[in-house]
């Protein structure tokens, strides 16, 4: 129906209607009636002006609302503009409004709380449920900057989730042989995607509680102390031991990168092996200085192309070369059927080591907004489905085409030991020297993701002391000091990265049991049910796993005559 205003209480002259073509007025629902309030005048819908003339050009009038209107029905409008009788009593009982939010209530505090009520009603659709926050958590490195995404998700899952672990694989497959090596591989790799799978969706499962770390969903679980006790060592160790780890790793690709490029022209004193984790320890500590897990997604970006990269030219490379003529793919005899099995469950530590990074999903995943309409875990599962096809296309050429290329002969080391123990003449010194740099940009990129957790536990002891946040000198001195702690934890255990099998088997229940029950325990599917069933079981094959692991970890290092040198690198 046609709209038709006053400009004043009287018989005003009626303005033109190209007056008001640019005048802010919100548009009226024909159906409806439903009109938005002006600045200083309300719309009403008043009747036709000739039914009959649809071809005459409709006219607006504009008319003032008292600040305070009357409590009887408002006038109602001739075509005319002229004031028509007030309808009879009877009549307005009808027109009473029958809700707050009527149209026809036109109090001037009416359209003001409506507006309210409405902006409420889609803020707490936006923000769902209330999280509680602590407001330590914005001094933390790990949740102090929540603008992460998918991309940032994809980055540092794949720089976490392939590393050096990936290069020892071979020698699993050497005792394993071709079916159990290809089995017992796609288990772990399907197995470990479904626990990811359940951390991320564990991160809120609580409504108005995000479990930014490991260890807190682990209490939540199973009790603030047994939690502690079932999660702190193996975090720990996958954050600081892998640290370590990839100290010595680095320092030891950079002497081979070194002896690589200079060749002949060495000096007759180089540098220590010592020495060597000195210099690869100072880049590391230079690195560190980036303040939060988002501010390193560029180093992460890097150690993921370098990963990539030198995954793929390690086995290229040594499947482009001559076999070695005594080359046998049967798994390697042992002396007894004891020492089989030990093997045996030493090989599949290593296959269970290969898959690491679980213990930073939930960091990874906190460092992302996360609203009712726009939950964290989306990202977060978009990012790491493409990370983990991407670490599959690493890991299985790598142990595949290792195992290939050398057989039973890979040496303890992994497959660039062997590159280098068996092609270093026959490969251009530019493309190992290549490779090596590689390796030595992903450990130091590494490093950093994995020493994230350690800083945040510094700083969060720092700041629950002294309710401030860390300075630039006290955050620097942190990092410094956990820096030159893992150099001496190098040097004096410089054995660390050749108990793969025993590590692996320690920690497996971080990435394979631990979730399955956390699952159970907070979710609380129905009993006897197949999710139930299905997620107890998983659960405690993961513990039997890693005992089984642990145990061939330490038979492998006693049978094979693994010197402990304390302070003694090679």
């Amino acid at each position: 129906m046609p709209v038709r205003l006053l400009t004043s209480k009287q018989n005003p002259p009626k303005p033109h209607f190209s007056s008001l073509q640019n005048s802010k007025l919100v548009r009226a629902h024909s159906s409806t009636h439903r009109f938005r309030r002006l600045p200083s005048c309300f719309l009403y819908p008043v009747a036709e002006r000739g039914v009959g003339r649809m071809d005459e050009r409709l006219e607006m009038e504009l008319i003032s609302i008292p600040a305070t209107p009357r409590a009887s029905t408002p006038e109602i409008l001739t075509p005319q503009g002229q004031r028509s009788p007030r309808p009879a009593a009877k009549s307005s009982a009808a027109r009473t409004p029958s809700s707050f939010i009527s149209p026809r209530f036109l109090s001037p505090i009416g359209t003001p709380m409506k507006r309210v009520l409405v902006n409420m009603k889609a803020y707490l659709e936006e923000v769902g449920h209330l999280t509680k926050l602590n407001p330590q958590d914005a001094w933390l490195p790990i949740t102090e900057s929540r603008n992460g995404n998918a991309y940032y998700a994809a980055f540092h899952n794949l720089n976490a989730g392939v590393g050096f672990q990936a290069l020892v694989l071979p020698v699993a497959f050497s005792f394993l042989g071709w079916s159990w090596g290809i089995l017992s591989l796609t288990i772990a790799y399907f197995w470990q995607l479904y626990t990811l799978w359940i951390l991320v969706q564990l991160h809120e499962a609580v409504p108005g509680k995000r479990y930014n770390r490991y260890v807190e969903l682990a209490q939540a679980a199973f009790g603030e102390r047994l939690g502690i006790w079932l999660a702190l060592f193996p975090t720990v160790y996958l954050s600081a031991g892998t640290a370590t780890a990839l100290i010595l790793i680095g320092g030891e690709t950079l002497k081979l990168f070194f002896q690589i490029v200079c060749g002949p022209l060495c000096s007759s004193n180089p540098l220590t092996t010592v020495e060597w984790y000195l210099v690869f320890t100072t880049l590391c500590l230079v690195l560190s200085q980036l303040p939060n897990l988002n501010s390193i997604a560029g180093l992460s970006l890097i150690g993921a192309i370098t990963a990539i990269t030198y995954s793929t030219m390690s086995w290229v490379l040594s499947v482009s070369q001559q076999r070695p003529p005594s080359i046998s793919y049967h798994p390697l005899s042992s002396p007894s059927l004891a020492a089989s099995a030990f093997s045996v469950l030493n090989a599949l530590g290593i296959v269970a080591f290969a898959f690491r990074g679980h213990n930073l999903v939930l960091e990874i995943q906190a460092t992302m907004p996360s609203t009712f309409k726009h939950p964290a875990h989306v990202p977060m599962w978009r990012g790491a489905k493409v990370a983990y096809l991407l670490i599959a296309m690493c890991l299985f050429p790598i142990a595949i085409g290792g195992f290939w290329a050398y057989g039973n002969l890979m040496p303890s080391g992994g497959i660039l030991n062997a590159l280098f123990e068996f092609h270093s003449h026959d490969i251009p010194r530019g493309l190992l020297a290549i490779t090596f740099l590689l390796v030595v940009f992903n450990c130091l990129c590494s490093f950093q993701i994995y020493s994230m957790p350690v800083f945040d536990s510094f700083e969060a002891e720092y700041t629950s002391r002294t309710n401030r946040p860390c300075s630039i000198w006290v955050r620097c001195g942190f990092r410094v000091f956990y820096g030159l702690i893992s150099f001496f934890i190098g040097v004096a255990l410089p054995f660390l990265s050749s108990l793969a099998g025993l590590l692996g088997g320690l920690t497996l229940p971080v990435t394979f049991a631990y979730p399955c029950f956390m699952w159970v325990l907070i979710k609380r599917p129905s009993k006897f049910s197949f999710n139930w069933y299905f997620n107890w079981v998983l659960g405690w094959l993961g513990i039997a796993f890693s005992l089984a692991f642990s145990i061939g970890g330490i038979w492998s290092m006693v049978n094979s005559g693994l010197k402990l040198k304390f302070f003694k690198p090679n």
